[in-house]
């Protein structure tokens, strides 16, 4: 090894550290920040943010990333530095003080929308909006990859994609998902007589119970407490400083067992996945996520296609009476696997039944790419917003806390993201059919809540790949064949074909 290569891995494992450093920071404000902390928070992350960007543009790193790419190098130390290489190459295009702004604003807009959240206070969030986006239509011009300005932000969480591949295949799932939500929703008119299954799981059930439930089930999925917890936000999300800090949050509803259950869960394959991140490439460019679609594919895969699944509740029915005498004292397998997937078209995307959910990820997508291109301003998107939804899925928001200000990405910074959910559900089947296959005895493993043999398999064919392929590479491998709609689609029409007897 080099005296060249240790000076670029120390350089590297120092960004890395100071990422870490700056996602504490973040969960902190999330999690455990007074409101009063918020202004100094802003001005400590944005501190932070600009020092990492001074070192990624450091003319000597730049000297050692090209000095090492001209030595003899194995696939994995190739990968650092194409990855190292296009980390640097993103960097030097943004100024330190927009990147210092940045931080800042987000780190404001964040604080202000949880309280707009709270009091349906659109007017009081969207002068933060209006910043943010300002920043990073400026962000977005300066890197200047792609054909457009949302080009840019979308190949940071999910690289060599570009809006206009991503458009045609969102109209095509739509169009799709459409069509299978008419019919569903017809078979479900014609059924009188089934009522409403999801009943059964809203009226009241105590925190504390619905906390117990969701760490045994974490637990039993195989997230290791010693690397890990969990806690409780506004949003749930997962963020990890390392391999072995690893933080997951939920968010319970009393009057509403699957809010926290399966916002649980979701976070959880998030979590799985970074603690099963392996060890040896930690600290450098490649110890990450192939992209953000590949990580919420991980999260989807556990949360829909095993914990909706028959077998989850054949497995954990008996729990959940225990935990709930007086709500679920008569629930069976059946009926809580019914319940869990209600096929109805709703205003909160994570809420939103396994056939609609895309359908919210498709309006986030039209919007926040019309707007970073300077088609629609911040004080359209309200009004933009119900349109989508009425026209989407027949519902409209009463109040914004319901609309337009239910996520917290966009006072994030997070424009590029929403589209790697719907990249996440498209992978996430196409994975467990694969796994399936490899599998047999999946089902059954699943229903007596044996769930290591799948986190074993994901484990081995995608966790430990880390970031050293692409997701195309990564999914061609995995199951032999590019992205499709259609393990996606079969796997809804065959699970809501027997759902609603169609």
């Amino acid at each position: 090894m080099s005296a060249e290569w240790n000076r670029l891995l120390t350089r590297l494992r120092e960004l890395n550290d100071l990422s870490g450093a700056a996602t504490l920071l973040a969960w902190d404000q999330e999690v455990m920040l007074p409101p009063r902390g918020v202004p100094a928070r802003a001005r400590q992350s944005a501190a932070l943010a600009g020092v990492r960007h001074e070192r990624l543009c450091d003319p000597e790193l730049d000297a050692l990333i090209e000095a090492c790419a001209g030595d003899r190098l194995d696939a994995v130390d190739a990968a650092i530095v194409r990855e190292a290489r296009r980390a640097r190459d993103r960097a030097v295009k943004v100024d330190r003080s927009l990147v210092t702004e940045l931080a800042e604003a987000t780190s404001l807009a964040q604080q202000a929308w949880a309280q707009a959240r709270e009091r349906s206070d659109w007017p009081g969030f969207a002068p933060h909006l209006t910043r943010v986006v300002d920043l990073k239509r400026r962000e977005a011009a300066a890197i200047g990859c792609g054909a457009e300005p949302y080009d840019a932000l979308l190949d940071d969480f999910e690289p060599g994609a570009r809006a206009a591949d991503l458009a045609p295949l969102f109209a095509r799932l739509r169009m799709e998902l459409a069509d299978l939500l008419a019919t569903v929703t017809t078979a479900a008119r014609g059924d009188k007589a089934a009522g409403d299954p999801g009943a059964l799981l809203t009226g009241d059930f105590a925190v504390a119970a619905q906390e117990q439930l969701s760490r045994e089930v974490l637990a039993a999925m195989g997230f290791d407490p010693s690397a890990g917890r969990l806690d409780v936000s506004a949003h749930p999300f997962t963020s990890a400083t390392s391999r072995g800090d690893v933080r997951l949050t939920t968010r319970y509803d009393q009057r509403d067992l699957r809010v926290g259950l399966y916002a649980t869960i979701h976070e959880a394959g998030h979590g799985l996945y970074e603690q099963g991140l392996p060890a040896e490439l930690e600290g450098t460019p490649v110890s990450d996520c192939a992209s953000l679609g590949i990580h919420e594919s991980q999260s989807r895969l556990w949360e829909n296609l095993i914990g909706r699944s028959r077998e989850f509740w054949t497995c954990w029915a008996p729990r959940a009476r225990r935990l709930f005498p007086a709500a679920l004292a008569h629930a069976d397998a059946e009926d809580l696997h019914r319940a869990v997937n209600v096929v109805r078209p709703s205003l909160i995307r994570i809420e939103a039944d396994e056939i609609t959910y895309n359908l919210h990820i498709v309006l986030r997508f039209e919007l926040e790419r019309a707007l970073l291109a300077g088609d629609i301003q911040v004080a359209q998107l309200p009004a933009l917003w119900d349109a989508g939804m009425r026209q989407s899925l027949g519902v409209t928001p009463a109040r914004d806390a319901e609309g337009v200000l239910q996520d917290i990405h966009w006072a994030s910074g997070l424009f590029g993201y929403f589209p790697t959910y719907a990249l996440g559900n498209l992978y996430a089947a196409q994975f467990h059919a694969q796994a399936a296959t490899e599998l047999p005895d999946l089902p059954d493993l699943v229903s007596r809540g044996q769930t290591g043999p799948l986190l074993d398999w994901l484990r081995r064919k995608i966790h430990v790949r880390a970031r050293l392929w692409s997701a195309a590479e990564l999914c061609r491998d995995v199951t032999g064949r590019d992205l499709d709609t259609e393990p996606f689609l079969s796997h809804l029409r065959r699970k809501f074909g027997q759902l609603y007897g169609l």
